[in-house]
Order: structure tokens, then C-alpha cells, then sequence
């Protein structure tokens, strides 16, 4: 077993890295969607969808 993670450990590491900014991304999606922010980021002025994804608000 530690001949085996002696001999991926750069590959671990680098899996660990992406797994934790795609974790982050999501809690900070996450959180901006409790906030009731927008997920594109540019408001709702002009969008063709502004009434579809804000529902009753």
C-alpha cells in the first residue's frame, strides 16, 4: 500500500486540489443561491428567463 502512494502521491495531490476548488465552487454556489443571488452574475436586467428562474420574487 505505501509503495503504491509512494508512487502516485503527485497524482493524490493534485486530485485532492481539484476536488477541493470543485467543493468550493459548489459552497459558494450554495451559498449565493441561499442569498438569492444571481448564478450569472450580471443581474436580471434584459434577461430573457428573468421570470423563470426567480419564480414569486
Amino acid at each position: 500500500m505505501f509503495k503504491w502512494i509512494a508512487e502516485n502521491w503527485l497524482t493524490i495531490v493534485v486530485s485532492a486540489g481539484v476536488l477541493a476548488l470543485i467543493a468550493g465552487s459548489v459552497a459558494v454556489l450554495a451559498r449565493d443561491k441561499k442569498q438569492g443571488k444571481s448564478s450569472c452574475g450580471n443581474g436580471c436586467a434584459g434577461c430573457p428567463m428573468a421570470g423563470k428562474c426567480h419564480g414569486g420574487k
